[in-house]
């Protein structure tokens, strides 16, 4: 859900990039509000990437509810299911039972 707010997500992506969907798919499917940063196709060009991940490769995301910053699109699902999927630390559930 792309929302015009201040989300605590940050997705730097690509256009039509298969790895960079797979993230907003996941992102999606959890209802979380997040901002999309296009990066420069051309890699020697993505300077904003590097400053949060030091890499120029996509996706990366920066989670500022964890303080997280990763890339490589299956940690981020992984992390993405972990925090905020079923019983995630950050999911619907466990917030409403007292979870940080």
């Amino acid at each position: 859900m792309l929302c015009m707010s201040s989300p605590a997500i940050t997705l730097y992506r690509l256009q039509a990039c298969p790895f960079c969907e797979r993230v907003v798919q996941k992102l999606e499917e959890y209802d979380l509000s997040y901002r999309s940063r296009f990066v420069e196709p051309l890699h020697s060009k993505r300077d904003a990437v590097k400053r949060e991940s030091g890499a120029r490769t996509v996706p990366v995301i920066v989670d500022e509810r964890t303080g997280v910053t990763m890339s490589e699109s299956a940690n981020i699902v992984t992390y993405l299911e972990n925090t905020y999927g079923e019983g995630g630390r950050l999911a619907p559930e466990a917030a409403a039972a007292g979870g940080s």
